[in-house]
């Protein structure tokens, strides 16, 4: 069976670039509303592409989902997206030429989502543990998510990916493999344990089926837990704890703050949460401004 376009190039974001899932499907999402734009099938031939798949008809795509309310992330994710499939297949001959070229990605938006004080923090976590004390196997692998996220810093894709052989749980330690299949060593500290042991000992076990397989992290049906599941957790367990409401990327956001707040070492924030560049790290600095603030205060002699 003759494989599309779409398929190829599927197939060489998989193999060839190493992305993940997550990111492949909202690639081809992204690909196949360009190519409802252009009411192109997704087994449209090359030659219909070099018609339809010019450099007005992807600006024209890009404008109408601004004015449909686009968010600036999401314009330059489907740039990103376009940019990479005419590129590919420029090379692949697909394309005599490649439209996308000279297309300008939006700056995402830089906020940060607010992250939880110290104090709030704990208040969440000793809320998750009170309920896993009272609770069942469900409510122990919310508190050794919840735990182990803010612990290292995680994103929920790799919470979600965990097996039980990437815990080192002698030496306190984590084997995350994160974005760009880049793996790293994260350490944890003895509450996050605490839950991980629960969850290991008595939870895990009893949610487990014969196609649970090595996931550290299972649903209510024994399969690895999903990101949406995680998410829609956290945000009802901020609920229950009355703080703020919060993702799980909130709560990674605080475990980066509360690291620069204690002292620790910028490259090593940006070691521990996986980030590429250090400039995405120091977007964390501006969290502490009244921290600072309160610094000058007290330091400055002319505060």
């Amino acid at each position: 069976m003759t494989r599309t376009v779409v398929e190829r190039w599927e197939e060489y974001l998989r193999l060839g670039r190493g992305m993940s899932p997550h990111t492949i499907a909202a690639y081809r999402a992204d690909l196949r509303s360009l190519m409802e734009f252009l009411a192109l099938e997704e087994e449209a031939s090359s030659e219909n592409l070099r018609e339809e798949l010019t450099a007005r008809a992807i600006r024209s795509w890009l404008a109408q989902t601004l004015a449909a309310g686009g968010a600036r992330s999401t314009i330059a994710r489907h740039t990103a997206a376009v940019r990479n499939f005419t590129a590919w297949a420029l090379r692949e001959g697909i394309l005599p030429s490649d439209p996308a070229v000279l297309l300008s990605s939006p700056r995402a938006d830089q906020r940060l989502p607010s992250p939880l004080d110290e104090s709030d923090a704990r208040v969440l976590l000793n809320t998750a543990r009170d309920e896993a004390m009272r609770g069942g196997a469900s409510q122990l692998r919310n508190w050794a998510i919840l735990e182990l996220t803010y612990a290292c810093g995680l994103r929920v894709s790799e919470v979600c990916a965990l097996d039980v052989s990437s815990l080192n749980r002698e030496a306190l330690t984590v084997r995350v493999v994160g974005k760009g299949s880049k793996e790293r060593v994260v350490p944890y500290g003895p509450p996050a344990a605490q839950a991980l042991d629960h969850w290991l000992v008595r939870g895990r076990p009893r949610l487990a089926r014969e196609g649970s397989g090595h996931a550290l992290f299972l649903g209510d049906k024994g399969g690895r837990i999903d990101p949406r599941v995680v998410r829609a957790m956290v945000h009802k367990m901020a609920a229950g704890a009355g703080v703020h409401d919060i993702a799980p990327h909130g709560l990674r956001h605080s475990t980066a703050t509360h690291l620069l707040q204690g002292g620790a070492d910028l490259r090593a924030v940006q070691e521990m949460l996986g980030h590429s560049s250090l400039s995405t790290t120091q977007r964390y600095t501006h969290v502490d401004t009244a921290r600072l603030s309160a610094i000058y205060q007290r330091a400055h002699p002319r505060a």
